[in-house]
C-alpha cells in the first residue's frame, strides 16, 4: 500500500463520512430495535458456531448440510440446558419474587449502614442528615418497586419474545447463504474494483468476526476471574454472578454499574452482619475492572478494532446520547464494519489508476456495443 493511500485511509473527510454514517445508522437501528436486536444476536450466534461450520466443511460437508448439523447441535446443546435448569428449580423453595425482594432489602440495608458509618467517620455529615436524606430517597425509590413494575417487565419481556425468536433462524440462513450473499454482492461490482470490492468484504467479515470472538473471550475471562474472586470471599453463586456481571459488561459503564449493584446485593444479603464481604465484592468487582481495562480487552477486543481510546470513548458517548443502551452496545461493532467500509472506498474513489481502468471499461463496452451502429 502506499504511503498516499496510508494518508487517505486516515483522512479526516473519510472519518468524517464515517462518524456521520454510524450516526445515522445508530439513529434507524433505533427505530427499528425489535428487529435490530434479533440481527445482532444472530450475528453474535453466527460467529459463534462459525468455527464448527468450517470444520464441517473442511471434512467435506456442503453448506446446506453443514448449516444444517450445526443447527441441530445448537438446538439440542440449548434443550439440554433448558431441561437441567428447570431440573435444578424442579422444587424451589421460595418465589422469584420473594427472592429478588430480599436481596433489595439487603442492598439497602448496606447502603444504610454504609452511609451511618460516613457519618460517624464525617460530623459534618451528621450535621447534614445525610443517612436520613438517602434513606429516605431510596425507600420512596424502591417501596412497591416490584409490585410496582413487575407487569411491566413481564409484558415487555412476553411482547419481546416473538422477535428474539428470529435470532436462530437468522443464524441459519447465515451459516447456509452467506457466501451466496458474497458472491451476489461481487457480481454487482465493476470489474475495475471487483479486487478491492473482494478485500472490502473480507475485511469486513474479518473484522466483525474478530470483534465477536473477542468479546466471547472476555466474557469467558470475566466470568472466570470474577467467579474466582467472589468464591473466594464466600459469595453466593459465583459462576451465576460472576457470569451475569459479564454479560452485563457488554453495555459500555452503565452494565458495569449495573453488574457492581447486583454482585453488591447478592454480597449483603449473604452476610448482612458482616458488611467487610459486601466491600471485599466490591474490591473484587473493581480488580476485574481494572484487569479488563489493562489486560484483557488489549489481548482481546483490542486486537480487533484497530482504533484510537479517544475515538472509542467519543463513540460510546454519542451512541448512548443517539440510541441509549442499545447505542452502548451496538457502537463498536458498527464502528468497526463502517470504519472498514469507509477506509475501503476511500482509497477505491481516490485512486487514480481505478477511476481510469473503469473509464476505460466504460468506453470500451460503449465502442463494442455501437460498433455496427456506424
Amino acid at each position: 500500500m502506499s504511503v498516499l493511500a496510508t494518508h487517505q485511509r486516515a483522512g479526516p473527510v473519510v472519518w468524517i463520512g464515517i462518524v456521520v454514517t454510524t450516526c445515522t445508522l445508530l439513529f434507524l437501528l433505533q427505530q427499528m430495535l425489535f428487529l435490530a436486536i434479533p440481527f445482532l444476536l444472530g450475528i453474535v450466534l453466527y460467529y459463534i458456531l462459525l468455527p464448527p461450520m468450517r470444520k464441517l466443511l473442511r471434512m467435506g460437508f456442503s453448506h446446506s448440510v453443514a448449516a444444517l448439523l450445526v443447527g441441530l447441535l445448537f438446538v439440542l446443546v440449548v434443550a439440554l440446558v433448558v431441561f437441567l435448569i428447570m431440573l435444578w428449580r424442579s422444587a424451589p423453595s421460595e418465589s422469584w419474587q420473594h427472592t429478588l425482594s430480599v436481596y433489595l432489602a439487603g442492598g439497602l440495608d448496606f447502603v444504610r449502614h454504609t452511609t451511618q458509618a460516613l457519618e460517624q467517620q464525617f460530623p459534618f455529615l451528621k450535621q447534614v442528615k445525610f443517612a436520613r436524606n438517602i434513606n429516605n430517597r431510596l425507600t420512596s425509590f424502591t417501596g412497591g418497586f416490584v409490585q410496582k413494575h413487575l407487569t411491566d417487565i413481564l409484558v415487555s419481556v412476553a411482547a419481546w419474545l416473538p422477535s428474539l425468536l428470529l435470532a436462530p433462524f437468522l443464524t441459519f440462513f447465515f451459516l447456509r447463504d452467506g457466501t451466496r450473499f458474497k458472491k451476489f454482492l461481487a457480481r454487482a461490482v465493476p470489474n475495475a474494483f471487483f479486487e478491492r470490492t473482494l478485500f472490502l468484504l473480507h475485511e469486513v467479515h474479518q473484522t466483525a468476526y474478530r470483534y465477536f470472538q473477542g468479546l466471547l473471550k472476555l466474557t469467558i475471562l470475566d466470568t472466570a476471574v470474577l467467579a474466582l474472586g467472589l468464591w473466594a470471599i464466600g459469595v453466593s453463586s459465583p459462576l451465576l454472578l460472576g457470569f451475569m456481571a459479564a454479560v452485563l459488561a457488554w453495555v459500555p459503564y452503565v452494565g458495569s454499574i449495573v453488574g457492581c449493584m447486583l454482585v453488591v446485593m447478592v454480597a449483603s444479603t449473604d452476610a448482612p452482619n458482616h458488611p467487610m464481604v459486601a466491600y471485599l465484592a466490591i474490591g473484587v468487582f473493581i480488580f476485574v475492572r481494572l484487569l479488563d481495562d489493562f489486560v484483557f480487552m488489549p489481548l482481546t477486543l483490542g486486537r480487533s478494532l484497530h482504533m484510537h481510546p479517544l475515538i472509542t470513548v467519543l463513540m460510546i458517548f454519542i451512541g448512548g446520547s443517539v440510541a441509549g443502551i442499545a447505542g452502548l452496545m451496538l457502537v463498536l461493532p458498527l464502528l468497526g464494519v463502517v470504519m472498514v467500509i469507509g477506509e475501503t472506498l476511500g482509497r477505491l474513489i481516490t485512486d487514480p489508476r481505478l477511476r481510469a481502468r473503469h473509464s476505460n471499461a466504460i468506453h470500451l463496452r460503449t465502442r463494442q456495443a455501437s460498433i455496427d451502429l456506424v
